[in-house]
């Protein structure tokens, strides 16, 4: 014998495990990208510069501070000139990087929303719509990171160790 489920939470079960065909009518990013070669040297721009957040700044600002001293005695300033200088530093490159995404939605003549289904932007009830559009930035800097944890990974494992003590 079935059980009589209420209308309302049969119409909500069938909604939350319906399978939505994507969207045909908009382009995928890869072929707007593929037709205007400015949308793929924004693209460019925005992984370039999202490396350049993630790796070159801190290590720009540590070398800066290590240089602005003659002493080998530790110092106020450079640790004030690094713990200012780094958050200020990528807080203004990543408004450069939102305004490059903002000129990459004028070039192509899109809102920048790409189809791309994020793990935390899933909700636990697997919901459709998450409430938040993921644009070319946020793969950008999300592939960025990952570059970023990569290249760390092999510095720190493979060529950090021949200057620690007892590895030499």
């Amino acid at each position: 014998m079935r059980e009589q489920v209420p209308s309302d939470l049969q119409s909500r079960l069938e909604r939350s495990s319906a399978v939505e065909p994507p969207n045909q009518t908009g382009r995928s990013a890869l072929s707007t990208i593929l037709s205007k070669p400015a949308a793929l040297l924004l693209v460019v721009l925005m992984a370039l510069g999202s490396v350049f957040l993630w790796i070159v700044v801190p290590i720009g600002w540590l070398w800066i501070a290590s240089h602005s001293t003659k002493t080998s005695a530790p110092t106020l300033g450079p640790y004030l000139l690094v713990i200012f200088a780094v958050p200020i530093t990528m807080w203004l490159v990543g408004k450069l990087l939102f305004r490059t995404n903002r000129l990459y939605e004028r070039v192509t003549g899109t809102d920048s929303e790409v189809r791309v289904q994020l793990p935390w932007h899933k909700s636990l009830r697997d919901s459709a719509n998450s409430g938040r559009r993921t644009t070319v930035l946020d793969v950008v800097m999300i592939s960025s990171v990952g570059v970023a944890l990569l290249a760390f990974a092999v510095w720190f494992f493979i060529f950090a160790h021949t200057s620690m003590p007892g590895f030499g």
